[in-house]
């Protein structure tokens, strides 16, 4: 059983810094593409960064220049560095993991970006 589970999250001051983690267990991560996704109080869950297995990135355009997504694949592990955050970037933020017809979700982690 594959199992995904964030960490990092927590409340931050605008314009801080957070970086979260996803752990991944039950499979290597090599071929998975891996995405982060957010959800706030109200809104539809949208996806903010995902990486391919391929090294090849996509990010939305609202976190462009300041999140950036990185892969440890030796660690089983996938990164979110968030510069520059706004409050408009608080949610809560989901790991996926997707390969061929396998599709895994985490529980999700709390960012909060407020005074």
């Amino acid at each position: 059983q594959v199992q995904l589970v964030e960490s990092g999250g927590g409340l931050v001051q605008p314009g801080g810094s957070l970086r979260l983690t996803c752990g991944i267990s039950g499979d290597t991560v090599y071929y998975y593409t891996i995405g982060w996704f957010r959800q706030a109080p109200g809104k539809e869950r949208e996806g903010v960064s995902c990486m391919a297995s391929t090294g090849l990135i996509r990010d939305a355009e609202t976190v462009k220049g300041r999140f950036t997504i990185s892969r440890d694949n030796a660690k089983n592990t996938v990164y979110l560095q968030m510069n520059s955050l706004k409050p408009e970037d608080t949610a809560v933020y989901l790991c996926n993991a997707v390969w061929l017809m396998n599709n895994y979700w985490g529980q999700g982690t709390q960012v909060t970006v407020s005074l």
